[in-house]
């Protein structure tokens, strides 16, 4: 399984993206949206907002929390073939 993580260093949901991945020892490679340039625009392109955090799990774009609501921990579990949280 290949994993991207679109993320920023002030965003609490990319936070505990990146906390739940390493809880699961799951590798993946980060792309920091404010140091990458055209990152933004490649997340706009395949989701339609400006949102982080944004995983591309075997090419396949998922947004792994609900805006207010936080990190989805139960479905990216079941989504990645991990324990629960």
């Amino acid at each position: 399984m290949e994993l991207i993580l679109y993320s920023s260093a002030w965003c609490p949901d990319c936070r505990e993206a990146k906390r739940f991945l390493a809880k699961h020892n799951i590798p993946y490679k980060e792309v920091d949206i404010e140091t990458t340039p055209g990152a933004v625009d490649e997340i706009v392109k395949h989701t339609g907002k400006r949102a982080v955090p944004q995983f591309v799990i075997d090419g396949e774009w998922v947004q792994p929390y609900v805006p207010g609501e936080g990190f989805l921990y139960d479905k990216m579990a079941k989504r990645l073939g991990v324990g629960k949280p």
